[in-house]
């Protein structure tokens, strides 16, 4: 059933009113089957279509995509009859239980919490959101409107990370922890740059593919996927493969104790592509949490043939937890701990918790609980969040890296272990710091119960805070107290 896409709109927005619910279910009873649609039809999206078929009473019942090539083939594939260009036309399925957004970043929020406000549950793609604002007012929309929303960081349902807290937490397995170096190290390759805007696919709903970003023309070889790397669409390495790996690090080192980062510092740039890219391709950010510090490393250059492979330790893409005696080193479905002479100590083997995590949501969604969740969208938001910060010191970095500067770093001892492997990058790619357009950022404070940097930044660093959104196509604000 169509439905009217200016009143849908104008509706969902007016979030002080009325629920906006289109006769869906609260939700489905645990013998009953649960009719899920799907929001963005692209390579996770295709994935995730998939991975929820094989769960057991569970019914792909609808699909959509603003590229209608893209929604008819993975409708064909995975054999779903309704198929919508317009995620509105999608909500207005009665019949849906729940959906699954796997958009762009862009999209996440908005199309959350309108799925909130129709009715549905939602797992929705990691990051959460595009900025950590309009995460926030997501969080708001699943309370306001008792909707079970679960993010789509899945190593969260990895049953290994509860062997792996007893250990570093409860057995001390490792001694007294002094701190975090997360780790994404893994080769990308330069997305083109045109003289002449690309033309965009006749069988894509460009104006509904932009939403709320900034409606401008595209200089890089391909729309899909490559989105990632431009600030108006995507959050680069950070908030593609930056998140999952913090989110184990608030997980596992933390416990979840420690929500947002008291102050974030950055050094990084786009270097060797002269492509249409904007985010870096090497980033590195300090995020303190006046416990133990982190520091996370982001590298995209490939490995040049016959060289060293670039790790920290033994980590390429993972996370490295040092303490007093001992490091424990983890990564997407196992891990090891070692001793302080590089000993072996124990091993852990997981499951990367893929089936799992989709069951978590929808054994949540059935029971109508939202503390059975593995990933609840608050917590999805603070995760996130991290990756946020860790942007906006980027973007808010006027210093050029000197050599003398990036000596200096190397006071703090957090900075050590990051920098060797910044240093070994620049030397197996003939980087000459002084010739290379690196910058760093002062030490940002955050205010971490207000979720914003403490003092005023420049435009383009309180982006990934707080966006401007595009007429239409705004961000509804929720008040609620969700803390």
């Amino acid at each position: 059933m169509a439905v009217d896409r200016r009143r849908f709109l104008k509706t969902s927005l007016a979030v002080g009113g009325a629920t906006l619910v289109m006769g869906s279910r609260a939700y489905a009873a645990p013998n009953e089957q649960l009719n899920i649609g799907l929001i963005g039809a692209g390579n996770r999206g295709g994935q995730l279509a998939a991975l929820f078929g094989k769960l057991p009473g569970v019914r792909l019942a609808a699909m959509c995509d603003v590229d209608r090539e893209r929604a008819a083939a993975c409708a064909a594939k995975h054999k779903c009859e309704n198929v919508y260009t317009d995620y509105r036309d999608l909500l207005a399925t009665a019949s849906l239980d729940a959906v699954i957004v796997a958009t762009c970043n862009h999209w996440h929020c908005l199309a959350a919490i309108h799925a909130c406000e129709a009715g549905k549950h939602v797992y929705v793609e990691k990051p959460l959101g595009h900025d950590l604002w309009q995460q926030r007012q997501l969080v708001g929309a699943a309370r306001r409107y008792n909707r079970i929303v679960q993010v789509g960081t899945q190593q969260r349902s990895d049953p290994m990370q509860d062997q792996i807290r007893e250990f570093l937490h409860k057995e001390k397995g490792i001694g007294e922890l002094t701190g975090v170096v997360a780790t994404r190290i893994g080769a990308r390759a330069s997305i083109g740059k045109r003289s002449q805007p690309l033309t965009v696919p006749s069988s894509v709903d460009f104006d509904l593919w932009t939403g709320p970003a900034a409606k401008q023309p595209i200089y890089r070889d391909q729309l899909h996927y490559d989105w990632h790397w431009d600030w108006n669409t995507g959050d680069g390495e950070m908030g593609n493969w930056g998140v999952h790996i913090l989110d184990d690090v608030r997980n596992v080192a933390f416990n979840d104790k420690v929500t947002l980062p008291t102050r974030a510092t950055a050094l990084g740039a786009r270097v060797l592509w002269d492509d249409a890219g904007e985010t870096p391709n090497i980033h590195i950010s300090l995020l303190e949490t006046g416990s133990i510090p982190v520091v996370c490393v982001v590298n995209n250059l490939k490995n040049p043939k016959d060289a060293k492979p670039l790790r920290v330790e033994k980590t390429e893409t993972g996370y490295v937890v040092f303490a007093d005696g001992g490091r424990y080193e983890g990564r997407r479905g196992g891990g090891t701990a070692f001793d302080s002479d590089g000993k072996v100590i124990r091993k852990f083997k997981g499951n990367s918790g893929e089936l799992s995590h989709y069951q978590n949501f929808t054994d949540a969604v059935r029971a109508g609980d939202r503390k059975l969740l593995n990933a609840d969208v608050e917590v999805g938001h603070y995760s996130s969040s991290w990756c946020h910060f860790g942007n906006g010191a980027y973007l808010a970095a006027t210093q050029v890296a000197t050599p003398e500067k990036i000596d200096a770093l190397s006071d703090n001892p957090a900075w050590q272990v990051p920098l060797q492997a910044f240093r070994q990058s620049l030397e197996q790619q003939s980087i000459k710091l002084s010739a290379a357009p690196f910058v760093m950022s002062e030490s940002l404070a955050v205010d971490v119960a207000g979720e914003k940097f403490a003092r005023p930044v420049s435009d383009a660093a309180n982006g990934p805070i707080r966006r401007e959104y595009r007429q239409g196509f705004e961000i509804p604000e929720v008040n609620l107290a969700v803390r």
